[in-house]
């Protein structure tokens, strides 16, 4: 098996899930981090077959200047212990960097530092962290613009994106591309520069030769958040040439998630729907920021958006760590009250629960099964009856509207009962099979 497959049967080894959503992820609690921490570089690395995920920098539970830090920690999550790391060979701590993996290199660009005077200052610095020896390399070439809260992504094991971002005093439209092997930098087709494209605070991931980043805030307003995803696809035969397009999806937004390219799909996990500032509070004034507790996914193959809700999920992400299409750890972030977390959480994502990528694809027709459920609509908290015509072996699944599969199993003869607790507000389906005939129908679920 690949280094990246067998240790998965091992995480199943080591220990079951505390909690489990009622939807298509699976969020477990492991070990706590050494310290709560926000805003700080998250990404994963191997040492020959054995997983790490990594933080570096971030900021503190006092959520001022002074709470910034370079502070460095190294979760295994075989073992699921911590080890603290040489804190980033900087002179002052930072938050909103980036991480990079580059073979078996980290690559941690920019952040910003923070100043007694409310003065910040974005970096220009390249640490290089080799997992094998645990030691920080002579830093890289640095950033030829500074840069901090940009969109990082990866090509081909090969070259780093440095995308928008904040740079001392607004956002930029360049696109800036670090050649690990070489130590250079150069510059790739810059987005266009409008409210649309240059932005704080998004995040995004490569699918084959296309770039997709989302959210964000721009530099109208207070800062507002961003609808658009961007899309820029790079040019294979000159990987400094991007065409650059927008769309939007359902006026959704989002603001420092956490995103990572899994199964042809991009998801952006966590974030919250409004911007702020380092400690939380809103840029256009209106108090405390709270996670949105979501998980996106868009599938570029079909064109398909899903939106999960309902998940304990943190804001205030700049990055995770990914170790195959299905499992990922989040670490720290900000929660409700915007409480700086300790938490490392395992997400495992049900690879039945994406086989149908909207409601016109339910599996094909069969002889029509009558099937009943009452009341209907429902309640969360409440249970529902599921009836059928006839008395023979039958099996129910519960999607969602999207076509995500939540729940399924054995019928209860004629009537079964089905809870709906864990439930967010929204319609759903019930499909049942039963020997060669099947049915469903809808089920609206309120507060």
């Amino acid at each position: 098996m690949k280094k990246k497959d067998w240790y998965w049967w091992l995480l199943l080894m080591v220990g079951s899930p505390l909690w489990l959503q009622a939807q298509a992820w699976t969020i477990t609690p492991r070990a706590p981090m050494p310290e709560p921490v926000t805003n700080q570089a998250v990404i994963e690395a191997w040492v020959g077959n054995q997983p790490y995920v990594y933080s570096f920098g971030g900021l503190d539970t006092t959520k001022r200047y002074s709470g910034i830090h370079r502070r460095a920690y190294r979760y295994d999550p075989l073992a699921n212990v911590w080890d603290t790391l040489p804190p980033l060979p900087d002179t002052l701590g930072k938050i909103a960097p980036a991480g990079s993996r580059v073979k078996d290199k980290l690559y941690l660009i920019g952040g910003y530092h923070v100043f007694a005077n409310g003065n910040e200052r974005s970096s220009d610095r390249v640490h290089i962290f080799d997992p094998a020896t645990n030691q920080y390399l002579p830093d890289g070439a640095p950033i030829p613009i500074p840069i901090d809260d940009q969109v990082q992504v990866v090509w081909r094991d090969s070259l780093i994106y440095v995308i928008t971002g904040w740079s001392n005093t607004g956002n930029i439209s360049r696109v800036q591309i670090y050649n690990p092997s070489t130590d250079t930098w150069g510059s790739g087709t810059g987005v266009p520069s409008n409210s649309i494209y240059p932005s704080f605070g998004a995040s995004g991931a490569i699918v084959g030769d296309t770039i997709y980043y989302f959210g964000g805030a721009s530099m109208s307003g207070s800062f507002r958040v961003q609808f658009h995803i961007r899309r820029g696809v790079i040019n294979p035969a000159n990987p400094s040439q991007i065409t650059w397009s927008n769309f939007l999806w359902s006026n959704v937004r989002g603001y420092r998630m956490a995103a990572v390219e899994a199964l042809d799909r991009v998801f952006w996990i966590g974030g919250s729907d409004v911007t702020y500032n380092y400690n939380g509070i809103a840029y256009n004034g209106t108090g405390g920021v709270s996670p949105n507790g979501r998980i996106l996914s868009y599938q570029p193959s079909t064109n398909q958006w899903r939106q999960e809700l309902g998940y304990p999920l943190p804001m205030d992400l700049r990055g995770l760590g990914r170790l195959n299409d299905t499992t990922f750890y989040l670490l720290g972030g900000m929660l409700g009250g915007q409480q700086v977390s300790d938490q490392t959480l395992l997400l495992q994502l049900n690879t039945d629960s994406i086989r149908y990528t909207s409601v016109q694809q339910w599996p094909p027709a069969l002889p029509a099964l009558q099937v009943q459920l009452y009341p209907n609509p429902a309640s969360s908290s409440s249970t529902v009856q599921l009836r059928l015509s006839k008395a023979a072996p039958a099996q129910y699944q519960l999607f969602t509207r999207t076509g995500v599969l939540l729940r399924a199993g054995p019928c209860a003869g004629l009537e079964t009962r089905l809870s709906l607790a864990d439930l967010v507000p929204g319609w759903y389906r019930v499909e049942v099979q039963q020997g060669q005939e099947r049915g469903g129908v809808w089920l609206q679920v309120g507060e």
